[in-house]
């Protein structure tokens, strides 16, 4: 049986410090997919029927509730004129905004992690 080689943990500093939990990816898509569709000015339903999903499911989706397949995304995302690289780059940048304290400078750093191997 292999050893156990354990790696003295360093504390990181290449995170921000956040006031709360990070927001879900489901609750950064469900924003992004809501002010789509309010900028556009349709309702749930107009945009549920054009993806082929019912309103109830694309509420959801946008309250954050759903974890949607990425066929369920490409097919809002296309109802909403728009493609999965734009809604991905959109959800990304708001997670990185949301992971940045507002007096933050914009700076990284890299750190080395502390990890176990073991066979």
């Amino acid at each position: 049986m292999a050893d156990l080689i354990s790696f003295p943990r360093t504390p990181r500093t290449d995170r921000p410090k956040s006031n709360g939990p990070e927001p879900l990816w489901r609750q950064l898509l469900g924003d992004q997919l809501r002010r789509r569709r309010h900028d556009r000015e349709e309702t749930l339903t107009e945009t549920a029927e054009k993806a082929g999903v019912s309103p109830q499911y694309l509420s959801e989706v946008e309250r954050g509730l759903k974890e949607p397949s990425s066929e369920m995304i490409a097919a809002i995302a296309g109802a909403l004129d728009t493609s999965l690289i734009e809604l991905t780059s959109a959800v990304a940048d708001d997670l990185r905004a949301a992971a940045e304290p507002a007096s933050a400078a914009v700076s990284v750093s890299v750190s080395r992690g502390s990890f176990a191997l073991a066979a």
